[in-house]
């Protein structure tokens, strides 16, 4: 079977909008991944695109996937109704996120693109393209907002200690309220990063914020193993209250494991993109994320029950030092992904507004330049003044959670549909 020649939906012109398949923006690149346009690669013979080893795949699949997220796994498994439901809720989805991902790169080699959101447009058309697109826009909003409210979480932790105040006082300085330290955080830090047109120098970041994330998931585990006196758990129920609970701990993974976006990106990249062998990067990556996601999530509902905050971390004492360098290298962490959430999320509104336009995407430098200032400032400052009146994280991972799922199970669900009733169509008038 000559699968992987075959083209689904090829023909851009029945997409209207534009009859120029150059005219469609290179999006969601991994950051990490440097790569050429696959018919150059073709013509000249080059694997300058395609070096990523398989080892280097499964490690760049679990830094997609680790993230500010596992803070709400231990608010998970109390959703859910315990260790047991939660587990068994994290097991059974990852048959379905792993398929997703499988599913994914079968149909990225099958329509021959290199993006998620290209593959969705060339496999299931034009309106289930645009619908992807705009998913992905909103995901990513979502996500720069509650990586806002991470930042403001964690630094009224450390900013109580360093000015010696206590949880409970009314009257604070007023450079230490929420709303201005979120702020000055943000304008100094996060738009800076967010303006430069690429983002490939975020790549060197990208390692801090996983050893980082193992650190969280080390010290919730070494704080419930030996915990500090003034820690007292609540309840902690063994069995789920009805089915619908445990549903509703479904957003928090979904959020958690969602790395759909940019596996597609990873697959192109590898030496070998076989599906057999992005099946076994992909497995082993999710077992990875599993045990990080499991570590964190038990230890951290066992330490505190039913009384456990959305954000873990924030059910620990402000003055323990250990806490205090978790809550540092989760600001770090967010600080590094905001740009690139946000970048993606620029990049789709971008190749939405040209497409709509009929314009080419280097059509005028300046002019890009403009539109880019003016999109990235607004976008900061919509997600920097919801942050500041949505302080609950658990309300904004509820949302995005469930747009998480759409990448996880309905858009690749789709591409395998209509990639199998292609093959089918090219077969009957073979017969």
């Amino acid at each position: 079977m000559a699968q992987t020649s075959m083209v689904i939906n090829s023909d851009y012109g029945d997409w209207s909008w534009s009859s120029d398949a150059g005219e469609r923006a290179r999006l969601l690149q991994s950051p990490i991944v440097d790569g050429v346009p696959k018919g150059e690669e073709e013509e000249s013979g080059a694997t300058n695109g395609a070096t990523t080893s398989t080892l280097g795949a499964v490690f760049i699949v679990v830094n997609a996937c680790l993230g500010a997220g596992l803070l709400n796994f231990p608010a998970a498994f109390s959703t859910a109704g315990g260790v047991a439901a939660g587990v068994s809720l994290q097991i059974g989805m990852l048959v379905f996120i792993i398929s997703g991902l499988v599913i994914l790169a079968y149909c990225s080699q099958a329509s021959n693109e290199r993006t998620y959101q290209e593959v969705v447009w060339a496999v299931c058309g034009k309106l289930t393209g645009v619908l992807c697109e705009v998913t992905i826009a909103v995901y990513t909003f979502g996500t720069c907002i509650a990586f806002l409210i991470i930042i403001g979480d964690q630094q009224d932790k450390i900013i109580a200690v360093l000015v010696k105040e206590s949880e409970e006082a009314v009257n604070t300085p007023w450079y230490t309220d929420r709303k201005f330290t979120i702020s000055l955080t943000a304008f100094l830090f996060i738009l800076p990063l967010s303006i430069p047109r690429e983002i490939g120098f975020q790549k060197y970041a990208s390692s801090l914020s996983v050893l980082g994330t193992w650190y969280v998931t080390a010290i919730i585990v070494i704080k419930y193993i030996w915990p500090d006196k003034e820690m007292s758990p609540g309840d902690i129920p063994t069995r789920p209250t009805s089915w619908m609970a445990v549903f509703n701990a479904m957003p928090t993974i979904c959020f958690g494991f969602q790395c759909h976006v940019s596996s597609v990106p990873v697959f192109n990249s590898m030496r070998q993109p076989k599906v057999q062998t992005w099946g076994g990067v992909v497995t082993a990556a999710m077992v990875i994320a599993l045990c990080v996601y499991m570590g964190t999530g038990i230890c951290g509902f066992l330490t505190f029950g039913v009384s456990v905050n959305p954000d873990v971390l924030l059910s620990y004492p402000s003055n323990d030092v250990l806490v205090a360098i978790a809550r540092v290298f989760i600001i770090i962490s967010v600080l590094t992904s905001y740009p690139i959430l946000h970048f993606c999320g620029r990049a789709v509104l971008e190749g939405l507004w040209l497409r709509y336009k009929g314009q080419m995407v280097e059509e005028d430098v300046a002019r890009e330049r403009r539109r880019r200032v003016l999109q990235t400032v607004t976008w900061f400052l919509l997600t920097l003044l919801l942050a500041l009146f949505i302080p609950d994280i658990g309300k904004v991972i509820s949302i995005i959670g469930g747009l998480a799922a759409c990448f996880i199970f309905v858009f690749p669900g789709l591409c395998l549909i209509q990639a199998k009733l292609s093959e089918i169509e090219e077969v009957k008038p073979s017969r």
